[in-house]
């Protein structure tokens, strides 16, 4: 996930040459995290094969059909995520935002394997938090059952751990990994060099089949 400031200011003069980068050195799928437009259009031009754009909520209505246009043209996919003024603390919210940016994104030609969902995670320690948490797995597990034709599901599931002590968010982040897992979570944004994610990581690929498990390969992390 490729993000080089937190409001989108100056992307377009920074984010495409990071993505280049990127590219040249290794083969590896790109997410392009901003809301620019400029910045968009510019550093997809660096990658190799479409990337995942993240993300588009309710929020971004005005430059929504160029980003969606965008999308649409150049194959890459996208990241609908639940916000409207503030992140939705209930199900119903949180469904009703995405459902309504389904339907944006079917009607400029999008199919819904091109999407991936992401209800939107709050950190464990603010306010509402646990609600949220607990929220955000009931909404994927509807997406997952609901929606027709299927939809991806994603989830910033790193963003639980913020503000906790170092020594204790790789647990915390893991352990929402798999209880998001539990729900159909396809994709997660997660810092993959911490060992108690990548492990959890590698037993839902271990229990979804995707790989063969062998007790050797946890020693890579400890």
């Amino acid at each position: 996930n490729v993000q080089t400031s937190l409001d989108g200011s100056g992307d377009e003069n920074i984010l495409p040459e990071v993505v280049k980068a990127i590219t040249e050195a290794h083969d590896v799928g790109i997410s392009i995290d901003t809301r620019n437009l400029a910045a968009l259009k510019e550093a997809i031009k660096h990658c190799k094969k479409p990337p995942l754009i993240n993300y588009l909520s309710l929020e971004e209505k005005d430059i929504a059909k160029d980003i969606l246009a965008l999308c649409r043209d150049t194959g890459a996919s996208l990241i609908i995520r639940a916000l409207k003024g503030i992140i939705p603390v209930s199900f119903e919210g949180k469904l009703q935002c995405l459902e309504e940016l389904i339907e944006m994104a079917n009607a400029e030609d999008i199919p819904n394997e091109k999407l991936f969902a992401d209800p939107s995670v709050v950190h464990i320690g603010r306010g509402a938090g646990q609600d949220h948490l607990i929220s955000t797995r009931d909404t994927i597990e509807a997406l997952k059952t609901l929606v027709e034709p299927p939809i991806n599901t994603i989830g910033w599931v790193g963003n639980v751990a913020t503000g906790l002590p170092k020594t204790h968010r790789g647990y915390v982040t893991a352990s929402f990994l798999l209880y998001l897992a539990g729900a159909g979570l396809d994709a997660a944004i997660v810092d993959v060099y911490d060992a108690e994610i990548a492990k959890a990581i590698y037993m839902v690929k271990t229990f979804r089949g995707d790989v063969v498990f062998t007790p050797q390969d946890l020693d890579r992390w400890t």
